[in-house]
């Protein structure tokens, strides 16, 4: 049973491919989604596979990972890993703006489900969630707006400045973000920038205004595309945020009981490791995909 919880926010600096697959549609490369808000989602399995894969790129000794993240399927001593990472869930979405370039958008179900997992991992946020009609969003910068309105993509919104709002985007912005000069502009953007829209609005962006890339399949005889070789790949954006839970439970190797680490000092380890550093997640990594900022909330 896991002993000790955390929650790890994900922050994209690069687009990000964690594939789920072939689908007969436009799109022949989908993304990961949840199937009940087909918001874009990683696995947690490749979360930690992404960390396992970086363990010692990352600093982490080899003779840690097997007790730590479980042995390889093949290995002649199977026992169960020490850490699990549990789905990561959208919090908020870059939308191009007109005014600003682009905004961090949400709705009050990404935040409700943000607030109750960093709950359940021993870290209450104190939001007050706000509810948001259709058509409508709620804002904390003034300088988005054109006239009274907020326009995102070819949409226009009546805009509502929210105190409530500005609480929570601070309060974000400091818990998601690394510390750094590197990540400054970006924490005072996403506490300036956050805009709530309704759910249902939200759902619409957080489906329809992903990275789409088309790609051709070289055929390697002739060095030129192949007939038919056309394919569209689907790639959450980068500056998009994302949480997930981390848990850990003491080590159980089987092996003599001197070895064994208790679960605060597993989470210790792996806090150390992944906090503020650089993870490469899901596929195309030759092609600089899949590349977000861990910070450990715990």
């Amino acid at each position: 049973m896991f002993e000790k919880q955390a929650a790890v926010f994900l922050y994209a600096v690069s687009p990000v491919h964690m594939g789920a697959g072939q689908a007969i549609d436009v799109i022949d490369n989908p993304i990961q989604r949840e199937r009940h808000t087909r918001h874009p989602s990683f696995a947690g399995s490749g979360i930690k596979g992404a960390v396992r894969h970086s363990y010692e790129s990352l600093g982490g000794r080899r003779e840690d990972i097997d007790r730590l993240l479980g042995p390889d399927s093949n290995s002649s001593n199977l026992h169960a890993g020490a850490v699990s990472f549990g789905d990561a869930q959208l919090v908020a979405l870059p939308v191009r703006s007109l005014k600003g370039g682009y905004v961090y958008a949400t709705c009050p179900q990404a935040l409700a489900r943000a607030q109750r997992l960093l709950a359940l991992t021993g870290k209450q946020a104190d939001w007050q969630i706000p509810t948001v009609d259709d058509g409508a969003c709620l804002f904390c910068n003034p300088a988005l707006l054109s006239g009274d309105k907020l326009h995102l993509e070819a949409f226009e919104y009546s805009a509502t400045e929210s105190s409530s709002v500005k609480a929570i985007a601070a309060d974000l912005a400091t818990r998601a973000l690394p510390v750094g000069a590197s990540h400054d502009f970006f924490r005072s953007k996403l506490a300036a920038d956050l805009v709530v829209l309704s759910d249902t609005d939200f759902g619409y962006f957080a489906e329809h205004a992903m990275l789409v890339e088309p790609h051709v399949c070289i055929d390697e005889k002739t060095g030129t595309a192949k007939d038919g070789g056309l394919f569209y790949t689907e790639n959450l954006p980068p500056e998009s945020l994302l949480i997930a839970p981390l848990m850990a439970s003491k080590t159980r190797t089987g092996k003599d009981r001197d070895e064994e680490l208790p679960a605060e000092a597993v989470l210790g380890q792996i806090k150390t490791l992944i906090d503020g550093r650089l993870l490469q997640i899901g596929g195309d990594a030759t092609t600089g995909r899949g590349l977000v900022v861990a910070k450990v909330e715990g």
